[in-house]
């Protein structure tokens, strides 16, 4: 499977659950996806279940509601690693928004908030400057690879 057609099949809308690394699932949904590089962003949830969500349980579920938003590799999606648990019915972008992303530099102590195209993760518009602790702790810049997503929620949850 090429980039474009993993973007293609993993597009926005589509519920997928992450196998955490020492117990059960967290579940994410992509809300972007790059059509020629594969990356992702994701809205990630709790809490830590012993199987895959159903589209009943995952479908109510708000921007809102979840603990980790990040932008990553598709190698999960891609491998079926991470299991797929359906697309929802009602997807509207405007209600997952494409937020900026905060990138704190320990060198210099500086973050900086980063704007992505809205509809391509992988295009960086700008970054400005922003006062420390203005972020949202909620997501970060930068690019998680399918193991760290796991590790990170599992020490989430």
């Amino acid at each position: 499977m090429n980039r474009n057609s993993a973007a293609r099949r993993f597009r926005p809308g589509l519920w997928f659950a992450v196998p955490l690394r020492s117990e059960g699932f967290a579940t994410g949904i992509v809300a972007r996806s790059s059509a020629t590089s594969g990356i992702i962003l994701g809205y990630f949830f709790g809490p830590r279940r012993a199987g895959a969500s159903s589209m009943s349980e995952v479908e109510v579920l708000t921007p809102n509601d979840a603990i980790w938003v990040c932008r990553f590799g598709y190698l999960g999606l891609k491998d079926g690693k991470w299991p797929l648990i359906g697309m929802q019915s009602d997807w509207d972008s405007r209600d997952w928004p494409m937020p900026k992303m905060p990138r704190y530099e320990e060198l210099t102590g500086r973050t900086f908030e980063v704007s992505y195209n809205d509809s391509d993760p992988a295009l960086a518009l700008a970054e400005k400057q922003i006062e420390p602790g203005l972020a949202c702790p909620f997501w970060e810049d930068g690019l998680a690879g399918s193991g760290f997503v796991e590790i990170k929620l599992d020490g989430l949850l």
